[in-house]
C-alpha cells in the first residue's frame, strides 16, 4: 500500500494498521488491548512505532 494510506490508518483506526504490518501476531493483540483499555493515542503511539521500526 502507498505510505499515506499507512500513516492514515495508523491515526485513525490503529489496530487495522497494526495487523497489516504483523497479522494476527502478539503486536496486533497489543495494540487492540492498548487501543481500547487505555484510550485512544497508546494504540496509535504503538501503529506509528510500528511503521517506522
Amino acid at each position: 500500500m502507498e505510505p499515506l494510506i499507512h500513516v492514515l490508518l495508523a491515526l485513525f483506526v490503529p489496530p487495522v494498521e497494526a495487523f497489516f504490518q504483523e497479522g494476527f501476531g502478539p503486536h496486533f493483540w497489543l495494540n487492540v488491548v492498548l487501543t481500547l483499555m487505555f484510550g485512544f493515542m497508546p494504540g496509535v503511539i504503538h501503529a506509528v512505532w510500528l511503521l517506522v521500526r
